[in-house]
């Protein structure tokens, strides 16, 4: 067992003493190869075709825009991912345990830094949700449109993004919805990601297949518009859409063979998904001059504007419903790191809670009514900024901890090596701090106040009752139960 400090702030929690024990803690395992890997692709396919790479392209009315370059957006943002994805597949391999990128700085750095990234991950998560209901918002309007009937402006979305608008009341709506969909347990929500994200490949494949006939190689050019500061930017702005696999892996405990299925889930999930978008991001600039591309239903609007509205209206409906999977992927993913955090003492009992189902309902409900909350009212520009931020902090923390526990717990079994260490995950850090630094200062700003706060609540509350704190009060409850 690793020595630690019990009163230190790097006290890192033994890899011995946290076997797959889902049993012990009320998670029930559900998972398979399959409905994990549909998991991932459903966080990692969605907002950023639907709506991202019409934003990118374009630029929307605050950014400027990476034209038909947006493919290299992708392509950058996935080779980074891609670094960070082989780091997480060996960690997954080798513990198979609820909370990701939170549990595996924990083990191989140390509390405090397992702490940050939990608390990051608790924001990164609930914002993503968020941010995919206004993308969905935007179709929702579009189909509505297709048929006949008109949204009134004022719930189409905020002053920010829609004149005359107060809130995105369809935001909100798809958000509790989806919160519901996930308070029926595991098992369900496995069955029902495998059946959406069925239908949204076809649906991709769909686009693509109709769509390449109408592209005009003229709206290629010029290739780079903006120049690569631009590309740049838009990386930083897409990458959240290329990273489904890290929510994926907060649902470890939940799979029937962890250490076999999250490795192959992770790398099949990540694959599958930059394929689609690379083809699809080629199709939608080539049927459509960048300057003229929407920003919030870009597919949508291409189809309208090649004389092909009801390809709309099917693309807009289906848009909707594709894009859920992404919000319960983020959605599973900020109630599981909260729940562990909660298991683990850094956050009060009450939240690790379950019902029969294995289901932790108070976080579910929590996380979900937060992110109605910041859909309602906050443009989506501003919120895929903030939860770069945090997700590419978190991936250069797992790149690093990768490489600690090779030279300092080489012993432990991996289903999963990765290759050309430390190479690997030395440049997944290199790309995810260089992607920070293309994210506006206003995003800095947000996040590090964001972690101030959590660093308050990790002294006042965490370090004390830690169940790593031999005199945790969580620590004396348990003894007297015994």
């Amino acid at each position: 067992m690793t020595k630690y400090n019990p009163y230190s702030i790097l006290r890192r929690k033994p890899v011995d003493d946290i076997d797959d024990n889902s049993h012990k803690n009320g998670l029930f395992k559900s998972l398979g190869l399959w409905q994990l890997t549909a998991i991932g692709v459903g966080g990692i396919i969605g907002i950023g075709i639907f709506t991202l790479a019409g934003l990118v392209a374009n630029g929307g009315p605050d950014g400027v825009g990476a034209g038909p370059a947006v493919v290299i957006s992708f392509l950058i943002a996935g080779l980074a991912s891609a670094a960070a994805a082989l780091s997480y597949a060996e960690f997954a391999g080798m513990i198979p345990r609820s909370g990701s990128a939170y549990t595996y700085g924990y083990v191989a750095i140390g509390e405090i830094v397992g702490w940050f990234i939990g608390w990051d991950l608790l924001l990164e998560y609930v914002a993503i949700v968020a941010v995919v209901a206004i993308g969905i918002s935007g179709y929702f309007t579009e189909f509505m449109s297709g048929i006949g009937v008109a949204i009134p402006q004022w719930m189409q979305g905020t002053a920010d993004t829609v004149n005359g608008g107060v809130v995105n009341l369809p935001a909100i709506v798809v958000c509790l919805l989806v919160t519901f969909i996930l308070s029926r347990g595991t098992q369900t929500f496995g069955r029902f990601e495998l059946v959406a994200v069925g239908l949204k490949v076809l649906l991709i494949l769909a686009i693509i297949g109709i769509g390449v006939s109408y592209i005009n190689t003229e709206n290629y050019l010029p290739f780079v518009p903006n120049g690569f500061g631009a590309v740049f930017t838009g990386a930083a702005t897409v990458f959240f859409a290329v990273f489904g696999y890290d929510a994926m892996s907060t649902a470890a405990e939940e799979a029937v063979d962890g250490k076999k299925h999250m490795p192959k889930a992770i790398l099949l999930s990540l694959a599958i998904a930059m394929v689609l978008y690379v083809m699809a991001t080629l199709v939608l600039t080539g049927m459509q001059n960048w300057t003229k591309i929407d920003p919030t239903a870009a597919f949508a609007v291409a189809f309208t504007s090649v004389g092909l509205p009801v390809i709309a209206t099917i693309i807009s409906a289906f848009a909707v419903v594709s894009i859920l999977t992404v919000m319960l992927t983020f959605l599973l993913g900020v109630s599981r790191v909260w729940f562990s955090m909660s298991r683990d003492g850094l956050l009060p009992k009450w939240f690790s809670g379950t019902d029969k189902r294995g289901t932790p309902q108070r976080v579910t409900w929590i996380a979900g009514i937060a992110a109605a909350l910041l859909a309602g009212v906050f443009p989506i520009r501003l919120i895929a900024d903030l939860t770069n931020i945090g997700i590419l902090a978190a991936f250069v923390v797992v790149c690093i901890a990768v490489i600690i526990m090779r030279r300092t717990r080489p012993e432990i079994p991996r289903t999963f090596r990765l290759p050309f260490m430390p190479v690997i995950p030395i440049f997944g850090v290199l790309a995810s701090a260089f992607l920070i630094t293309q994210l506006h200062w206003e995003t800095w700003v947000r996040f590090a106040i964001w972690l101030i706060i959590g660093l308050v609540i990790y002294f006042a509350y965490g370090r004390k009752h830690s169940v790593m704190n031999p005199q945790s009060p969580r620590n004396t409850a348990m003894s007297v139960k015994k």
